[in-house]
């Protein structure tokens, strides 16, 4: 028995810690997850530390039971009846099958066989991914878009009025459509993505597969401080605060921004030298003429 609650304090405490590391990546604290979810903040505290709601563990008891898994129980009746055969097969597959059934399901989307020359930009919030990408884009001759503006003007709605009306789940939904049909784009393309983008695994392993990504880094204090330039957030209060949860949801994406083909250190240097920085990679990319 004492093995049992042994195993069974060992996984609420994985739980609290994927959970913890998916609101953080998602760039949620506590209390927006709390209004999102209609959970306290206390209770969302405690599943993060590893002292969850016991019915998990009852649960998990059943599914074990059986000889089943626990997300077999709680997975809705929309998934396909192999599902759970192709989830099988894929825990075991070596890496060059999970790359080419990748490949099949996802319609080849890859940058090279596309023949289109698209970067996306990535990074947290006041790396300078629209201004850059804007000037980068005016520079090389390019298209420029905003990913978040173009949401907007395919559903004529602001994305807080996205956010307000089909909520996180929905956003994300809209997002990965308008990234498949900038992936048809005619022509040469610069994109500037949402900072949280990395953290829906479908829509960036699109995204990685589409362009060719440029991770415009930054250190925390370069991003907060452009931010508040922005107006984002206010000049007062408690910046203490919001530094460190900064710097726990760049931590939390940096291993997702290091997927990026190229990476452009933006930190501490004026905003000429980093379009440099950035041009020069697009055109060491594509083989192009360096511009006049």
């Amino acid at each position: 028995m004492a093995g049992v609650i042994e195993q069974e304090t060992l996984f609420l405490a994985d739980l609290g810690r994927r959970v913890r590391h998916a609101r953080t990546v998602r760039g949620l604290s506590r209390k927006v997850l709390s209004q999102l979810s209609g959970l306290s903040e206390r209770y969302i505290a405690q599943l993060e530390g590893g002292q969850g709601n016991v019915s998990i563990i009852l649960l998990r008891r059943v599914a074990n039971a059986m000889g089943v898994r626990l997300d077999d129980l709680i997975t809705g009746d929309d998934a396909h009846s192999d599902w759970p055969v192709i989830r099988d097969l894929l825990s075991h597959a070596n890496p060059a099958q999970i790359t080419a059934a990748k490949d099949i399901l996802s319609g080849g989307n890859r940058n090279e066989s596309a023949g289109g020359a698209r970067v996306a930009l990535i990074g947290l919030r006041g790396a300078g991914k629209s201004t850059l990408g804007k000037l980068a884009a005016e520079r090389l001759g390019w298209t420029f878009v905003e990913l978040n503006a173009e949401i907007e003007r395919e559903n004529a709605l602001s994305v807080r009025e996205i956010f307000a009306i089909y909520g996180q789940e929905g956003y994300r939904r809209l997002e990965q459509a308008a990234l498949r049909r900038l992936t048809e784009h005619p022509g040469p393309l610069i994109l500037a993505t949402s900072g949280g983008i990395v953290a829906e695994p479908l829509t960036y392993d699109l995204l990685l597969q589409a362009f060719y990504t440029v991770w415009l880094r930054a250190r925390p204090e370069e991003h907060m401080n452009r931010v508040r330039e922005q107006g984002h957030l206010p000049t007062t209060g408690d910046h203490a605060s919001a530094m460190q949860e900064l710097r726990a949801v760049l931590a939390s994406r940096e291993p997702l921004y290091a997927r990026a083909a190229a990476q452009v250190d933006t930190s501490d240097i004026p905003v000429p030298v980093m379009l440099d920085r950035l041009t020069a990679a697009i055109e060491t990319r594509f083989g192009l003429a360096k511009a006049g």
